[in-house]
């Protein structure tokens, strides 16, 4: 036990979270091979097997999650000695690691990090765009820093704070039967097709799970990744669509129209989510403190009034 190194700790840890040699081989900038080797020198020292190789990568064998457990916890330990040492050091260098998703990147983070990023030329941010679910399990499993999501998940392990707030908003090609009405509620729309994002989007969720409510049959023509790939489906006269206010509002021009859309749900917010405040770096405490300088809050409390019913 006394010869195991923290690297190779670390490569094994990668290989579980990736599921896949080749990917974690890619993220830590070396040979697919070293790290097998590595990982079977740590299977020899510890007289166990520690991962189960697959047909399309790898698994954790039962030793294998409490040693991937054992180390995510010495890696929390190390967060919190280099996040304390930093408020030492002179300037503030780094990178930030965020996630966000679709709403938040299009409509609000580009003017929030160029605010915050105007005065800090050393700092960087790893700014990575997903649904709301995989970017709360970043932030739980200490793969991203700060992470912002819509709300109604279940994220009682974490700390959040409210960021921002949108509405949504239905959008029609123009000389659409919908088009020209003052507001819509969702069961109007439901005789049209519609066009909407990826599975696992909280937008797309929240839609289809308010369409069951109501017992309203929403046909999902078209999905796509994007809120301009749902615009462009829409002018292309494909369906109708469910977007937030701020991703429609500037392109009312190009073909589409909007309509409020009259639902108890349609107001939405977005929050931010760490796991320390504590343990993050001085730079993306700065960060987390101008996204949203609020007190912590709980999404289901303040969800819990606008869903669905």
């Amino acid at each position: 036990m006394d010869r195991l190194d923290f690297v190779s700790l670390h490569l094994f840890a990668s290989v579980a979270e990736n599921g896949n040699i080749a990917q974690a081989a890619r993220v830590n900038n070396i040979a697919a091979s070293a790290i097998s080797k590595r990982i079977s020198d740590l299977e020899e020292r510890l007289g166990v097997p520690l991962i189960r190789r697959l047909r399309d990568g790898v698994e954790a064998t039962d030793a294998g999650e409490a040693l991937w457990r054992h180390v995510r916890g010495v890696s929390d330990a190390l967060s919190l000695l280099q996040a304390e040492l930093s408020e030492f050091a002179t300037g503030a260098r780094g990178r930030i690691r965020l996630w966000a998703n679709t709403s938040a990147l299009t409509q609000f983070l580009p003017e929030d990090l160029k605010t915050y990023l105007d005065t800090r030329p050393d700092v960087g941010i790893d700014l990575r765009e997903e649904v709301s679910v995989a970017i709360v399990e970043a932030v739980r499993d200490g793969v991203a820093d700060i992470g912002i999501f819509s709300g109604h998940l279940e994220v009682c392990d974490l700390t959040t704070r409210v960021y921002r707030r949108d509405t949504m908003m239905v959008i029609v090609p123009v000389g659409h039967p919908l088009a020209g009405r003052e507001r819509v509620t969702l069961s109007e729309t439901a005789p049209f097709d519609h066009v909407g994002l990826q599975a696992g989007s909280s937008l797309q969720e929240r839609i289809l799970t308010a369409a069951r409510l109501q017992k309203a049959e929403i046909r999902m023509r078209v999905q796509v990744l994007s809120f301009d790939g749902v615009r462009r489906m829409v002018e292309a006269g494909l369906g109708v669509a469910i977007l937030p206010q701020g991703t429609v509002l500037p392109y009312l021009d190009s073909g589409i129209a909007a309509i409020p859309l009259d639902e108890p749900w349609a107001a939405r917010t977005l929050y931010v989510t760490f796991r320390d405040y504590r343990s993050l770096p001085v730079i993306a405490r700065e960060l987390l403190d101008l996204l949203a300088p609020v007190e912590p809050v709980h999404p289901q409390e303040k969800d819990r009034a606008a869903a669905p019913s």
